[in-house]
């Protein structure tokens, strides 16, 4: 059983706990978005790469530069988020 089953048990009727459950959701769903929006992202500048690389399309080099980074942003929110959530479950 995990340590949020016991709390839910012990609380199910707490309205400060609902909250806190529905807090747990939206995080969950809210990281599951950034991670689709980072696939997303990526096949963008899969887009981009190859016109860049294979057509020689300068333009499409910064576009893939500033995905490059979007990407590294979103996936340092996801971390961060990850992170967040590993230690609240402690």
């Amino acid at each position: 059983m995990l340590k949020f089953d016991r709390l839910e048990k012990n609380y199910k009727n707490d309205l400060s706990f609902s909250v806190i459950k529905l807090d747990l959701f939206n995080l969950k769903n809210i990281t599951m978005d950034k991670f689709t929006k980072m696939k997303d992202l990526l096949a963008s500048v899969e887009v981009d790469a190859n016109k860049f690389y294979n057509s020689g399309n300068s333009a499409a080099g910064t576009r893939v530069r500033k995905g490059m980074q979007d990407l590294k942003n979103l996936a340092q929110e996801i971390r961060n988020e990850v992170t967040e959530k590993k230690n609240s479950a402690k």
